[in-house]
């Protein structure tokens, strides 16, 4: 079927269950992930009537509400499986949905980056640098900001994911210097270096009372082709809301955003909506993952998830029947396990168009691409040679 919009929600880290993969990612025992619904089950059921009429409740038991009859669904769902090795983490999840297939791991360090790199690091930018450990932003920025603030060194540190993190004070190293010493690192970072993500994460505050800004950039390694290029391509205006735009170099895109949390997010969604009457929007909602999945915080995740239903609930009245809305997610971050990592996962598959009939269950299909292959047919394109298989 061919459509006028298409809006792709990505709910940052809502996994739909374990993969079948899961062990080899490190997702074993308690840490195995199930994140929307540990999620549900631990904060004693979720206030999402929206998502469980597009069948988010007939996907997943989410706790205190039994499946609607598949004749009261507005909307389709099933889940996805995410096939590229790269990792459990945001960009392969972004890029397997535009069609990009990661065959081999994105390098990690786990006992952080080796000195000869760091070494010419420190040479290129003419500073010094701290940390260089595996942890959290907030909690690096605790144990090095006061160091940072005397030494003006910035702060590396990483995770389990492939990224080379560095903070900042925003009044001790600008914004824009932030910015050119991770260009720096991208350009450093290659060969058997090439780390996914180079991350710019400012802060602000005083010892005690740090707090990073939303001036957080990423800083992607080049992507292949993918949906987006052959959108451009075809003059298809493709928007990218919130982190998107950065995860692909901002290539393909007519216009991007970067807007800092969902409120935002559902914003910008809606301008576009009131503004364009043709186009794909690409929109990543990462209060989810960024605020509680990492802090391993419940009752905020739950409240996220019921703040997005209202946010869904507005989107869904501004849409015409030649528009089509799909929500997923692009890996797991379940809040109730012992770990604060990602947790690879199915992503949910939600579709709703005033121009389809609801209640048809996907079941669970074999890759995210086959949203990026749903994308270009309703645009009337063919998804070849990219992988991937349309919905419709």
């Amino acid at each position: 079927m061919k459509f006028q919009r298409v809006l792709l929600l990505v709910m940052d880290g809502c996994g739909a269950g374990s993969a079948p993969d899961a062990a080899a990612f490190g997702d074993e025992g308690e840490n195995l992930g199930d994140t929307l619904v540990h999620t549900a089950r631990a904060a004693g059921g979720l206030r999402v009537p929206t998502l469980r009429r597009l069948g988010l409740g007939n996907l997943l038991d989410l706790a205190g509400g039994a499946p609607l009859p598949q004749a009261e669904l507005a909307g389709s769902y099933g889940r996805l499986t995410e096939t590229s090795q790269g990792g459990k983490d945001t960009v392969t999840g972004h890029w397997e949905m535009m069609g990009i297939s990661v065959e081999s791991r994105f390098p990690t360090y786990p006992k952080g980056f080796p000195a000869d790199l760091m070494a010419e690091f420190e040479r290129r930018i003419g500073r010094g640098t701290l940390g260089n450990v595996v942890s959290s932003g907030t909690v690096v920025i605790d144990q090095f900001g006061a160091e940072h603030m005397r030494t003006g060194s910035p702060i590396i540190y990483t995770s389990a994911d492939s990224v080379f993190q560095i903070a900042a004070h925003e009044q001790l190293i600008p914004i824009e210097e932030l910015y050119a010493i991770c260009a720096q690192a991208r350009a450093l970072l290659t060969g058997d270096n090439s780390v996914q993500r180079v991350i710019a994460r400012p802060f602000e505050g005083e010892p005690g009372a740090f707090k990073r800004t939303e001036r957080r950039k990423d800083f992607p390694l080049e992507p292949p082709l993918n949906v987006l290029d052959k959108l451009h391509e075809a003059g298809v205006f493709t928007a990218g809301i919130g982190v998107i735009g950065e995860l692909f170099g901002g290539r393909g895109f007519s216009f991007a955003r970067r807007t800092g949390s969902n409120p935002e997010h559902h914003a910008a969604t809606l301008q576009l909506l009131q503004d364009h009457n043709r186009g794909f929007f690409f929109v990543n909602h990462e209060d989810f993952d960024m605020l509680y999945g990492h802090r391993n915080d419940v009752p905020g995740f739950a409240g996220a998830l019921e703040q997005f239903d209202g946010f869904v609930a507005e989107t869904m009245a501004q849409l015409k029947a030649t528009d089509l809305l799909l929500i997923t997610a692009d890996h797991g971050n379940d809040p109730t396990t012992p770990s604060t990592d990602h947790t690879r996962e199915y992503a949910p598959l939600l579709a709703y168009s005033p121009g389809l009939t609801g209640g048809k269950d996907f079941a669970i299909r074999s890759t995210y691409a086959d949203l990026g292959a749903t994308v270009l047919s309703a645009f009337g394109l063919s998804a070849a040679p990219l992988p991937g298989t349309p919905l419709f």
